[in-house]
């Protein structure tokens, strides 16, 4: 088959370019696929502040988001100059040169901001449930980017058009919180801490803890969320946090006046600046051990190409495993990473434990998240290219859940 293909590519950082300024590139699809690859048609996907850090890490070392998809040449741009913005999507396979996947599947996965999208298939890494592209540039512990998930076995699957959108925005990054909580609690929250600070509190990895925080329904624990003064509204109407404070008035938070309480500080802004405001109050409190822990989850502070997103200092804790948690200054920041975590929980766990828990948290997020944002669907590249740049100069509020297509409305509506 050969048909017209439409990619959003940004600026690599090291082009010098402009990161706000997309481009759409015009390209065509192979006649013939290559042997072992699928040709995906990418319906949708969703677009929110997690994409923007991809986007601000994609050639950070560590991380190397631009390396997973490569952009298509032409048009001035080229693998050099541009990357691809990895998004997580649907989209139904349109071609297959792997015996043991079919044209017409439905699937899910770490895809790319086009309408077509080829990806070579591991020949004997394909099951009921996923296969997998190989990348062997990439570390081993990337392997859950490189799951495609097909949906017709996926028993957290919804072919609801509505479920689909609430999977696309919530499902990579409810897991990680959901690992990130199951691994807080693996050590008993770090010897029964009771209190939890959780920066950026607006955003969907924040809020995703202190709702599984919630649900865990530890006596005596309270989460507060921080979040800038626009946001305070919106975070407190999630009905989420015990408290919600503002990023210039934390300090005097009523959790933190009189009680002698541990607290767990997690990080999901990434702001450095504001990461010593919390050090410094925590050493202000006149008693031993007030603060157990600071996590770091996740770089929500980030624009596109923001300067420390290519830091080469920015790696992950080499030592997730509970028994070894707890650092001895709790000032040091542990880098939570999901992959790295999962990877001991199946040693620890049968994947008939971890597919059921996570069955079971899944099915209760569907049921509790749809009142948390309102929808918004972006059809059309050119659509699309315009609320990128919108995002990337004015930022995204957390109110809305985006979900785009470079197909434009009809075409995508015929096609479902």
């Amino acid at each position: 088959m050969t048909a017209e293909n439409l990619t959003l590519c940004v600026p690599r950082p090291s082009s010098g370019q402009n990161p706000h300024v997309p481009v759409i590139v015009h390209s065509r699809t192979l006649k013939t696929l290559p042997e072992n690859h699928v040709l995906i048609r990418v319906d949708r996907f969703g677009f929110s502040a997690n994409n923007i850090t991809y986007q601000a890490l994609g050639e950070a070392p560590h991380f190397r988001y631009f390396d997973f998809h490569p952009a298509p040449k032409g048009e001035g741009v080229s693998t050099a100059t541009h990357g691809l913005i990895p998004v997580w999507g649907f989209g139904t396979v349109e071609a297959s040169t792997h015996p043991r996947i079919k044209p017409g599947e439905r699937v899910y996965g770490y895809l790319a901001p086009t309408r077509y999208l080829l990806l070579p298939v591991s020949p004997s890494d394909v099951n009921k449930y996923s296969f997998f592209v190989p990348r062997p540039h990439l570390p081993a512990d990337r392997r859950p980017y490189n799951q495609i998930t097909r949906c017709e076995s996926d028993p957290q699957y919804d072919p609801s058009p509505v479920v689909e959108d609430f999977t696309m925005l919530y499902r990579p990054l409810f897991w990680t919180s959901f690992w990130c909580e199951d691994w807080l609690n693996s050590s008993s929250y770090r010897g029964a801490a009771r209190r939890i600070l959780i920066s950026s509190a607006s955003s969907k990895t924040a809020f995703c803890l202190a709702y599984l925080i919630r649900k865990r329904a530890i006596p005596g624990m309270r989460v507060v969320g921080v979040t800038s003064a626009k946001n305070v509204a919106f975070t407190q109407r999630l009905g989420l946090y015990d408290e919600v404070e503002k990023y210039d008035s934390f300090e005097s938070s009523i959790s933190l006046q009189g009680e002698k309480e541990t607290w767990i500080y997690v990080d999901v802004a990434g702001n450095e600046s504001f990461n010593e405001r919390v050090f410094a109050r925590f050493a202000s409190i006149p008693y031993d051990s007030p603060l157990a822990a600071s996590i770091a989850l996740g770089m929500t502070n980030l624009s596109p190409s923001s300067p420390s997103a290519s830091s080469s200092d920015w790696t992950t804790n080499t030592s997730l495993d509970s028994t070894n948690a707890k650092t001895n200054n709790p000032n040091e920041v542990e880098h939570f990473f999901m992959p790295e975590w999962l990877a001991i929980r199946k040693h620890q766990l049968s994947i008939g434990e971890i597919t059921s828990m996570q069955g079971k948290a899944w099915k209760e997020l569907m049921k509790d998240c749809p009142s948390w944002v309102q929808l918004e669907r972006v059809y059309g590249a050119e659509n699309v290219k315009k609320s990128y740049v919108d995002i990337a100069k004015g930022g995204l509020g957390p109110e809305k859940g985006l979900i785009w297509s470079l197909w434009d409305n009809q075409k995508i509506a015929a096609k479902l």
